[in-house]
């Protein structure tokens, strides 16, 4: 049976009630990143009683720092990891089809041709692109959906990617993968999903204390605590895993991009794609993104140490990122240029020495001595088999009633096919910003709306309506200023434009506090 996909304080409130009296789930899944909420759909789905807890909010972690890629694994092809590559580009296939049609395009990724690639360097990159178009086909992904590669000349690549170095340039090779309009809305949406399946989604509910059937939960909002049984307890917690399960070895790896206007890269249309020098596989990328801005990334350093909530980039790693694309550029970029920064810690399963770019981006599931299940690894594109992977032996081991997986065909939340978008009609043109972080659901956000001015900008010159920070509390299960700003939202990613919307936020959040 359907529920209401809305996530509040009220709905929040109310469930936390019902599990502090007592009630016994038969999952209690711990951690709200895209790993997290897609266990918590697909155990709703197969009709299991779930529990997620977060003790932040939702995607508070590795699950907003991503490239915003859902990549068709043509990297892990190149290194031999046939299965990831067929994965990821099934998964592809999935997300933009299927489940998340409005928050996953195709994004054209050009390599220009410059006097420094060499002719061998230039047939490993064409061939490699075949082999993407290759894996395309055999996931079954229509080119509609995702153009095949092609070469281009030297004027088409100006028009996509205008501040590209025209000194020597032969064209380019071009190609497409898929593009989030934004990781956290991803995670929201599936989230959402849960709740509409009867899944409870608690944020700012922090879990200790776990065995393979039993946690202490405290509420991070008034500090209160109690114990609650379930019939398996699932960790979901990424790079933090290992502080519920000291049995586990991991190794983070950073991943950094710094944010620009996208002005500073001519506002391109494709992601200008320089290969670096050494590598075979590996490619820095400087990425159109939404509110008019472009993700410049990424690295792969070693994080050993103490896992922080909010990692940062180091000067190396900016230094590297802007030396490696101003290689490609005509109108270079420098630090002046940078508006922002942002930096994730990738879970990965710690296989001993070198370096964490050569470590498999696979994923495990694991039975703790205390009876946890954890699963760990992995990468965003696969999160829907990885969810799938980790119920299927948690239903056997634990021999819990429920049905076959049912999400390789199911219409997240904003998808045209979702029930939940067949609600209202806009009274005024929609925003093609808001259409796009909304999908079908775009309508009923301003429909909802009871603020003044629910289709004014937050701020002047960020496409952010008013009615978007009043849905971000109402219905995203936003609580306080940060969620508005920093997840539902991607204002924070510059501190500036931070600033200037955050008496908006304040203002929605105030209302419902």
């Amino acid at each position: 049976m359907a529920s209401s996909s809305a996530l509040n304080a009220a709905r929040r409130r109310h469930e936390l009630a019902e599990l502090a009296d007592g009630m016994v789930p038969d999952l209690l899944v711990v951690g709200g990143g895209i790993t997290g909420v897609g266990i918590a759909l697909d155990a709703a789905t197969r009709g299991l009683d779930v529990v997620l807890v977060e003790r932040h909010d939702l995607a508070f972690g590795t699950s907003r720092w991503s490239s915003k890629l859902i990549h068709g694994g043509l990297r892990y092809l190149a290194t031999g990891n046939v299965g990831i590559a067929r994965r990821s580009a099934a998964e592809r296939g999935i997300l933009m089809s299927r489940n998340a049609p409005h928050l996953v395009r195709a994004m054209p990724q050009l390599v220009p041709l410059l006097p420094a690639m060499g002719r061998a360097e230039r047939a490993l990159v064409r061939a490699g692109f075949l082999a993407g178009d290759m894996l395309r086909r055999l996931a079954g992904t229509s080119a509609s959906t995702l153009p095949r590669s092609r070469r281009v000349d030297a004027r088409r690549a100006v028009e996509l990617a205008p501040t590209v170095l025209r000194d020597g340039l032969d064209g380019g090779l071009l190609a497409y993968d898929g593009q989030l309009i934004d990781d956290a809305r991803l995670v929201t949406a599936v989230a959402r999903t849960a709740a509409q399946h009867e899944a409870r989604i608690l944020t700012r509910v922090a879990a200790g204390e776990l065995t393979g059937t039993s946690a202490r939960l405290t509420d991070m909002l008034t500090g209160e605590s109690f114990d609650v049984t379930a019939r398996a307890v699932i960790n979901a917690t990424g790079v933090w895993a290992g502080e519920l399960d000291p049995s586990l070895r991991l190794r983070p790896s950073r991943g950094t991009h710094l944010v620009f206007d996208a002005a500073a890269f001519g506002n391109p249309v494709a992601a200008l794609t320089i290969p670096i020098p050494g590598e075979l596989n590996r490619f820095v990328f400087a990425m159109p993104e939404q509110l008019g801005r472009v993700y410049l990334g990424l690295t792969d350093e070693d994080a050993p140490g103490p896992i922080p909530d909010e990692p940062q980039p180091t000067a190396a790693e900016i230094d590297f990122l802007l030396d490696t694309v101003n290689t490609a550029l005509g109108a270079k970029v420098s630090r002046a240029d940078v508006l922002g920064s942002f930096a994730g810690l990738r879970p990965l399963i710690d296989t001993g020495a070198g370096s964490t770019a050569d470590i498999s981006r696979d994923h495990a599931v694991i039975d703790a001595p205390t009876g946890v299940i954890s699963i760990v690894g992995g990468k965003l594109t696969e999160y829907r088999h990885m969810a799938e992977d980790v119920l299927d032996h948690t239903v056997a081991v634990r021999g819990l009633a429920a049905g076959p997986c049912r999400t390789r065909n199911l219409p997240l939340i904003g998808a045209p096919a979702n029930p939940g978008a067949r609600i209202a009609t806009a009274p005024t043109a929609l925003p093609s910003s808001l259409v796009a972080r909304y999908g079908a659901e775009a309508a009923k956000v301003i429909a909802t709306a009871t603020c003044e001015r629910p289709t004014e900008p937050v701020a002047e010159g960020i496409d952010v309506t008013r009615a978007e920070f009043e849905y971000a509390v109402t219905h995203e299960g936003a609580l306080d200023v940060g969620d508005v700003l920093d997840r539902r939202t991607r204002i924070g990613l510059v501190p500036a434009d931070r600033e200037r919307a955050v008496a908006a936020a304040q203002e929605f959040v105030a209302a419902v506090g």
